[in-house]
């Protein structure tokens, strides 16, 4: 069923709510469970770290990389959930004199995202105890909020969706079938990626009806605040890469030429890059329910934007 014949008889926000109730975990009794991370294990999978771009490294350096990934994973995952849950309470206004069953959705919606950020930092407390002293991560979540929140609910939607489905696609293609990995870092993802489920589906939901509601000239303009989006996203990841990499340098224990430091610095940005832009721009999917919704020149327009960030 798509979005739009799940919206004529309101049942996709009922069984997100079943969903939901079904799949719903505490943090410490459900995935902490009183253990601790251990350096002697990856965090990020090779198909999302990129470790073969890493080319100088030994498999202990890539080790490493992994962790520092990993830890950046879960704080990116922390820092968008801040404006995503924002949005969600904003959007449940809209139905608050109607639809029920969408209130009580988007609601859960957005205390399981709360519940997310707080797993998150939980996390990265806790690879602080095992990876040395001077990782650091400087971004905000409340100013990187304020500044997405100022854009269309068109491309906040839009972007939201994506993030929630290569969130799954993450877990189900990379994170799960690594034998290699940190199983509490796994179990991190999994039981996020439980919920996630059902957050994508509300994306959909909740993107398709507000469109609805759009001029053609405002969702061109609302394309733009996308593209502009994706942008800010990607100076982010351009920070964070040449903090992590130096970070590496500093902690690698040997020596390291410029030239080669470079590189590592170049191989984190093209990692971070797959991780929060092209996967989820290549999920078929989310080009499926976007293709829905715009022309192909405004589809061409999104695609020549993203080929500048490779």
């Amino acid at each position: 069923m798509s979005a739009t014949e799940g919206m004529l008889d309101g049942s996709r926000y009922a069984r997100c709510i079943q969903s939901s109730k079904r799949v719903r975990w505490d943090i410490d009794e459900d995935v902490i469970r009183g253990r601790r991370f251990d350096a002697a294990h990856k965090f990020l999978p090779d198909g999302l770290s990129l470790a073969d771009g890493f080319t100088t490294l030994s498999p202990g350096e890539k080790r490493f990389v992994s962790q520092i990934q990993g830890r950046t994973y879960a704080n990116i995952f922390g820092l968008v959930e801040r404006f995503i849950n924002a949005k969600v309470l904003e959007l449940s206004h809209d139905h608050a004199l109607g639809d029920q069953e969408a209130v009580e959705a988007l609601v859960g919606f957005s205390a399981e995202e709360l519940k997310h950020q707080a797993l998150f930092r939980r996390v990265e407390a806790m690879v602080g105890q095992v990876l040395p002293e001077g990782y650091r991560f400087d971004i905000d979540p409340n100013d990187v909020a304020r500044a997405v929140l100022t854009k269309s609910t068109w491309a906040v939607l839009v972007l939201t969706l994506d993030i929630e489905l290569f969130t799954q696609l993450h877990y189900r293609q990379s994170i799960d079938p690594d034998a290699e990995l940190s199983e509490l870092f796994k179990d991190v993802f999994l039981f996020h990626w439980k919920e996630e489920c059902q957050h994508a589906l509300l994306d959909e939901l909740e993107l398709v009806r507000h469109d609805a509601t759009l001029t053609a000239a405002e969702r061109d303009q609302a394309i733009d605040d996308f593209i502009g989006l994706v942008a800010a996203v990607d100076g982010i990841l351009n920070a964070q890469a040449a903090s992590d990499a130096a970070y590496f340098v500093a902690n690698c224990g040997r020596t390291m030429a410029t030239e080669e430091a470079r590189a590592i610095e170049a191989a984190f940005l093209a990692a971070y890059r797959w991780q929060y832009i092209h996967s989820g721009a290549k999920h078929p999917y989310f080009g499926k329910v976007l293709s829905g919704l715009i022309t192909d020149s405004q589809s061409r327009r999104i695609e020549a934007a993203l080929a500048t960030l490779h």
